[in-house]
């Protein structure tokens, strides 16, 4: 069987994908605000708390969850995952249908 590069890339994206099944879907977004104590250092609207959040569009409506601090890195990291799934998932369809095309036309030549 000959060698085809582009089979080879495929079968290399497929085999990575088992390592992005801890991926979240959404956007990680990290904003600054104030507490609203009139105590606290964030009264004076510049010295201002974290705030983290996921943000997910389900079924046409945006959904948006507080990731707690201790939690952040680990959703930003999972979210990332999923951008490298999406950005996988392209290659291997564009992938797909070069080689489709390709054989199509040599179907096309044959008749």
């Amino acid at each position: 069987m000959p060698s085809d590069p582009e089979l080879q890339l495929r079968g290399r994206l497929v085999r990575r994908l088992g390592a992005l099944r801890e991926m979240l879907p959404g956007s990680f977004v990290e904003r600054q605000r104030s507490c609203g104590k009139p105590q606290c250092h964030c009264a004076d609207g510049e010295h201002l708390h974290a705030q983290f959040q996921l943000s997910v569009l389900s079924a046409g409506k945006l959904q948006t969850y507080n990731v707690p601090v201790g939690q952040a890195a680990e959703v930003r990291r999972r979210v990332e995952l999923h951008r490298r799934f999406q950005k996988a998932a392209a290659a291997i369809t564009h992938l797909n249908l070069r080689r489709w095309l390709r054989e199509r036309q040599a179907r096309k030549k044959e008749k």
